[in-house]
């Protein structure tokens, strides 16, 4: 469906342009809590609950996998919400749709939150919990080559700093990833060089403030925002990693920073396939799998996934 000017009006007046998250947040993790609790579980899938130690603490994991007991490839998913809200109950519903609709099984990371938690808390949760379900195959009885990273938004930026701290630590290198309207860039002020960031950042409720206002909480340092691992758009080197699907929205303010993410990866000879998803806003995918932009960004994951062996490096950006 278009965003026709009575959906516009509504979207700026639901936007809270002067809405402060730092103030908020607390608040807001209240909502999602509240609102993410779920009285009828989907026949569709099971779940159970897992543990990883990281250091001093240990990162939660819920698992859902098909009814059918075989064995399945899995997607290893890292929730959004701006590193600060979110959580593995209020992603419940869409990791069991994507469970159902990739025939895969799912791994949700409740990965420890900012401002509690600062960059790169949360990073090394998704990497201690990669680096055993790359190094652990007894436990999801799955090989490496069948293990996908996918994350949207927050967790688009956390799957793609995994895989670029896979590659430097060398423990593990990840096959493929899924990048759902990722954050990869550090400045979404008036000075960002994407033009996204103005023409998307004030009335299509995700806000360039707020995505300001998150990255603020998430780092530690002045210097975190030049790191590669907080946004991966600054990164030296770019060889060496996944085969990558990049998906975008149109009127996202985080939509441009992507597209640049996968330009850089295809230059550095990998293969990359950018799709932004007409009339679709930041967030899409947690709307029910009937909506138009949803079902179609599952087709399109769901024959990324099937070209297990790509011979051919696709276009940088394709508009679906």
């Amino acid at each position: 469906m278009a965003i026709n000017k009575a959906m516009r009006a509504a979207l700026k007046a639901l936007s809270y342009p002067d809405l402060d998250v730092k103030k908020t947040y607390k608040m807001e993790r209240q909502v999602v809590s509240l609102t993410s609790k779920r009285l009828v579980k989907s026949p569709f899938y099971k779940t159970w609950d897992h543990r990883v130690t990281c250091g001093d603490h240990e990162v939660p994991v819920r698992i859902f996998s098909l009814p059918d007991g075989l064995l399945h490839p899995v997607l290893l998913f890292f929730h959004g919400g701006g590193w600060v809200t979110g959580n593995i109950d209020s992603y419940d519903k869409v990791c069991t749709d994507m469970a159902r609709l990739t025939n895969h099984v799912v791994v949700s990371v409740d990965y420890r939150l900012a401002p509690e938690h600062r960059f790169p808390a949360g990073l090394e949760d998704c990497y201690a919990v990669t680096r055993e379900i790359f190094l652990d195959g007894a436990l999801l009885g799955t090989r490496p080559e069948e293990i996908t990273l996918i994350g949207d938004s927050a967790g688009g930026n956390l799957a793609a700093a995994v895989s670029l701290l896979a590659r430097d630590r060398g423990e593990f290198l990840p096959a493929r990833q899924i990048l759902i309207y990722p954050a990869t860039y550090n400045d979404h002020s008036e000075n960002s060089p994407f033009p996204s960031v103005r023409e998307n950042g004030a009335d299509y409720l995700l806000t360039s403030k707020r995505v300001n206002d998150f990255m603020e909480l998430y780092r530690n340092t002045e210097e975190d925002l030049q790191s590669p691992y907080f946004a991966p758009l600054l990164a030296q080197d770019f060889s060496r990693q996944p085969r990558t699907l990049i998906i975008t929205a149109e009127y996202c303010p985080l939509r441009d920073e992507g597209e640049a993410y996968g330009l850089k990866l295809l230059e550095a000879g990998n293969a990359v396939e950018v799709h932004r998803i007409r009339d679709a806003l930041h967030g899409f995918l947690s709307l029910p799998p009937r909506f138009a932009q949803v079902k179609h960004t599952y087709d399109i994951i769901n024959r990324f996934l099937d070209e297990v062996t790509p011979d051919e490096i696709l276009p940088p950006v394709e508009q679906t």
